[in-house]
C-alpha cells in the first residue's frame, strides 16, 4: 500500500510543481525537455536497461508515436492546469481511462457487461459536470483538459501495446520511449530558442529535475505496486485514479484556492463513483 500511495503522492506533485512555475515565468518546454533527461538517468541508472536488446523487430512505430505524443500532451497538460487548475486536469487525466476502455468495446471487440457501461455513461457525465464552466468564468478553457483526457487515452492504449511486446523488458521499453521523448522535447526547445530568442534559465533547470524526479517516481513506485499486489491488479488500478482525483482536489482547493461550482463537486463525485463501477466490473 506505500508503494500505492508515493505513486499518487509523485502524480500530485508534478501538477503541484507546474502550477508554481508560473509564479516565476517559467519555460514549459524547457522544464518538459529537462523532465525527460532527469527521468531517462532515472531509468537507466534504475533498472540498467541493456539496449543491445533493442533491434529492428522492436516495435519502433509505437516507441515514436508515444515518445512525439508525450511532450506535447504534457504541454497541453501545462496549459490546462494554468487555465482550468489542477482540479479539473487531474480529473480529466483520470478519466482518460475511458478512451482506452472504449478501444477494447469498438476495436478488440471486448465484450462489456452492465457494470462496465453503467460505469462509462456516468464517467461520460462526470466529464460533462467537471468541465462546466462558472458563470463568472468567461474564457473557459474547457478543449485543454478534454485533450488531456484523449491525450493520455491514447498513449495508454500504446503503452498497453508496448506491454504486449514481450520480447523486450518493459522498462527497456519505456527507456527507449523517454529518448524519443527527449529528443523531441530538445527539437522543440531549440526551435523556440531560435525562433523567439530564449535562453535556457537556472530555474528551468531546477524545475525539471524536480518534474523529472517526480514522474519517474510515479512510474517506479507504480510498477513496484502492481508487483505487491500482483493478484489483484484492480487494487491498484482504483487506488491510483481515486487517490489522484481526490487528493488532487482538495490539493487545489486548500492550497490554490481554485473556485469549483456545486456541479464541479457532482461531477467529481461521480468521476469516482464511475472508477468503482468499472473496477467492480473486472470481477463480473
Amino acid at each position: 500500500m506505500l508503494f500505492l500511495v508515493l505513486s499518487i503522492l509523485c502524480s500530485v506533485i508534478v501538477g503541484v510543481i507546474f502550477k508554481i512555475t508560473r509564479k516565476y515565468n517559467s519555460n514549459p518546454i524547457q522544464i518538459i525537455a529537462l523532465n525527460y533527461l532527469t527521468a531517462l538517468a532515472l531509468c537507466y541508472f534504475t533498472f540498467s536497461p541493456n539496449l543491445a536488446e533493442v533491434d529492428a523487430k522492436a516495435p519502433w512505430n509505437i516507441y515514436i508515436a508515444i515518445g512525439v505524443l508525450l511532450p506535447f500532451i504534457l504541454l497541453v497538460l501545462v496549459a490546462s492546469i494554468k487555465h482550468m487548475g489542477i482540479v479539473k486536469t487531474d480529473a480529466a487525466q483520470r478519466l482518460s481511462l475511458f478512451i482506452p476502455i472504449l478501444a477494447a468495446w469498438l476495436i478488440f471487440k471486448e465484450e462489456f457487461n452492465s457494470y462496465k457501461v453503467v460505469g462509462l455513461v456516468v464517467g461520460f457525465l462526470a466529464l460533462l459536470f467537471i468541465l462546466r464552466k462558472q458563470s463568472e468564468n468567461t474564457q473557459n478553457k474547457w478543449f485543454l483538459p478534454a485533450a488531456v483526457l484523449i491525450g493520455f487515452g491514447v498513449i495508454d492504449i500504446l503503452f498497453k501495446q508496448v506491454a504486449l511486446y514481450t520480447t523486450l523488458p518493459y522498462p527497456t521499453s519505456l527507456f527507449v520511449v523517454f529518448c524519443i521523448a527527449l529528443a523531441v522535447a530538445i527539437l522543440i526547445s531549440i526551435y523556440e530558442m531560435t525562433t523567439k530568442k530564449t535562453k535556457l534559465a537556472p530555474k528551468n533547470i531546477l524545475f525539471g529535475a524536480l518534474v523529472g524526479i517526480f514522474n519517474f517516481g510515479n512510474i517506479l513506485f507504480y510498477l513496484k505496486a502492481h508487483k505487491a499486489f500482483a493478484e489483484n491488479p484492480s487494487t491498484v488500478f482504483a487506488g491510483m485514479n481515486m487517490g489522484v482525483i481526490i487528493l488532487g482536489s482538495l490539493t487545489g482547493l486548500l492550497f490554490f484556492r481554485e473556485k469549483l461550482s456545486k456541479i464541479n463537486f457532482i461531477g467529481i463525485f461521480l468521476a469516482l463513483i464511475s472508477i468503482i463501477l468499472i473496477v467492480i466490473s473486472q470481477f463480473k
